[in-house]
């Protein structure tokens, strides 16, 4: 059983992605984007509601989401530019960022771009800078409200970017505000540090849930993933694998983990069974993009056999 289209509601971004002789590649990249592609790749029919921008790179940003059966057809043409991530990868593939964003597409959304978001019911996911950077961020929020509010299936993954995004106590008022909206939020170990330091994971995760959150989980790389649900916790480990790069790990997460709820019924009351399945198959479906340079998520038939 499927709830349908899945809508995907953020930014679309060019990843500079610097090679160990020095030279720069560029990939398509941009949480929302990623994870659109991913469910997209999974088999999903999936929108993603994103401002493409006109230049080479907003040109080659939505080929990328096309070429992979991604329904662009409420997203916006901006004549603002693409915003470019710079990433840097050290010696375990672990990814920084680098971004260049003032006065770029993705952040100038306006209410009647994201009307939409609301057609069709289904999962409605966002998160990341789209979420935090004004004035479309605000516009975001609301959009997520009134979807709720007409029944959609919320999900938010923070993808916390420090030093964009204002202070950890700043950021986390925004944070805790969206997820008031969410019925399902996926932040990573790293996300909760920074945003909560010093607090074990699984109060934040509780915190959440306390905040209206019907299941919140915290991907903790190579360890797996950790979840809080209303039958209790719960643990997946991930398989190990030979990693080049972590660049679309969690958005590969999210792509996964959404990918089979909505193939199990359509939520929020998910059982819990169908709350571990649905956490053993994002794990693989993120361990198989760490294999591959940049954001690459598999495709289901490209998938293990125990994960189909």
């Amino acid at each position: 059983m499927s709830t349908g289209t899945i809508t995907v509601v953020g930014e679309a971004v060019v990843d500079l992605v610097q090679s160990p002789d020095g030279r720069f590649t560029a990939h398509p990249g941009g949480s929302p984007l990623n994870v659109a592609v991913g469910l997209a790749r999974l088999g999903l029919p999936t929108r993603l509601i994103a401002r493409f921008s006109t230049n080479a790179f907003g040109r080659r940003l939505r080929e990328h989401a096309e070429a992979n059966g991604v329904d662009l057809g409420h997203a916006v043409t901006a004549a603002e530019p693409a915003t470019l991530a710079v990433v840097s990868l050290a010696a375990d593939g672990a990814a920084a960022y680098d971004f260049y964003l003032a006065g770029t597409a993705d952040w100038q959304w306006r209410p009647a771009e994201l009307a939409g978001a609301l057609d069709h019911g289904g999962i409605l996911h966002t998160g990341s800078l789209a979420a935090f950077l004004d004035p479309g961020a605000e516009h975001i929020a609301e959009t997520l409200r009134a979807a709720r509010d007409r029944g959609m299936v919320i999900s938010l993954d923070p993808n916390v970017r420090p030093g964009l995004i204002g202070t950890p106590e700043q950021a986390r008022a925004r944070v805790e505000r969206l997820v008031r909206h969410a019925h399902v939020v996926r932040a990573s170990d790293e996300d909760v540090a920074w945003l909560y330091p010093g607090e074990p994971v699984g109060d934040v995760l509780q915190r959440w849930r306390d905040l209206g959150a019907a299941l919140a989980i915290v991907t903790l790389g190579p360890d797996g993933a950790v979840a809080a649900t209303g039958a209790g916790p719960l643990r997946q480990p991930a398989p190990v694998v030979e990693v080049v790069d972590t660049i679309g790990a969690g958005d590969a997460f999210t792509a996964g983990l959404l990918a089979a709820l909505s193939r199990s019924g359509p939520g929020p009351s998910w059982h819990r069974d169908d709350i571990a399945a649905a956490m053993r198959f994002a794990v693989e479906v993120a361990a198989l993009t760490c294999t591959r340079a940049g954001a690459d998520p598999p495709r289901q038939d490209q998938l293990p056999d125990r994960s189909r």
